[in-house]
């Protein structure tokens, strides 16, 4: 089984990116996880990590050789939530100038967005609210990260260039995203030509998001500075902190994560072309 995973790194990511997707589309269509109080899907998540440590074991390898050993995680994860913040900063003040430019209006909100248990959407304030999302975003990122930053580049990498494995892996990463919108489409919220705008819009997003990620991991060595940036996107900047004018909530919400992230790749992709170490 080693030796078959080895030699065909691409298909085996490609197989492994099936079996957690069916799972991810269980979850999305039948689970709904987040849709009762716990409002996240997380149970996939949890799945993919179980298979990711199968998989490892089977290749005889621990969390270390793809990037999530113990070494230097606290002052990676630091980084990373620094390099979101930053840039994230950034963007809550230009869409907050747009806001009030156009309505007059805008103030922010600390709150998480959640279901109660009669299936009405409430904002939850409590503690034990911000806590679970933190937690099941943790997981959230342990897996994708592990997955496909960690996993798929420690295969892809001894077959192929660092440039064509981030690209195929942004390309999953992206598709990996497209079930939101299609969930959307086939429950009559978004017409066909929404969705394939707003899929063609994820799947770029996301694989650029991947692309800056896996830049992370070639530059450090290790996954945690990229996952503190992608806990920071995930937790606070489209669950926890938001934007309010006239009453609503979020309505610019894409484009924040478009000028944060674009922001955030820009400077990544700038100190790594200034290094001229070989990352490349």
């Amino acid at each position: 089984m080693e030796k078959r995973i080895k030699e065909r790194p691409a298909l085996s990511c490609v197989i492994l990116f099936c079996l957690c997707g069916a799972a991810r589309w269980i979850e999305y269509f039948f689970i709904r996880t987040d849709e009762t109080v716990l409002s996240e899907n997380f149970l996939h998540k949890v799945f993919g990590i179980a298979v990711l440590a199968v998989v490892l074991r089977i290749l005889r390898s621990g969390w270390g050789d793809i990037g999530l050993g113990r070494n230097g995680a606290v002052a990676g994860i630091g980084k990373g939530l620094l390099l979101g913040g930053g840039c994230f900063l950034i963007a809550y003040l230009v869409e907050a100038l747009i806001l009030y430019r156009a309505n007059g209006s805008v103030s922010f909100a600390f709150y998480v967005s959640g279901f109660l248990l009669d299936g009405e959407t409430a904002r939850q304030e409590g503690p034990l609210f911000f806590i679970l999302c933190v937690l099941f975003n943790l997981i959230n990122v342990w897996m994708e990260e592990g997955m496909f930053r960690g996993l798929f580049m420690k295969l892809l990498a001894e077959k192929r260039p660092f440039v064509d494995s981030a690209l195929f892996i942004a390309f999953l990463f992206g598709l990996w995203h497209w079930v939101m919108p299609l969930r959307d489409h086939m429950e009559g919220r978004i017409s066909l030509a929404n969705l394939l705008v707003m899929g063609a819009g994820y799947i770029l997003l996301a694989g650029i998001m991947s692309i800056k990620w896996s830049i992370l991991y070639r530059m450090t060595g290790t996954l945690w500075m990229g996952l503190g940036d992608h806990l920071f996107n995930n937790a606070v900047a489209t669950n926890m902190l938001h934007v309010i004018s006239l009453g609503e909530a979020d309505s610019m919400q894409v484009v924040r994560v478009l000028i944060g992230q674009s922001l955030s790749f820009f400077l990544v992709a700038l100190y790594c072309r200034r290094r001229k170490n070989g990352i490349f």
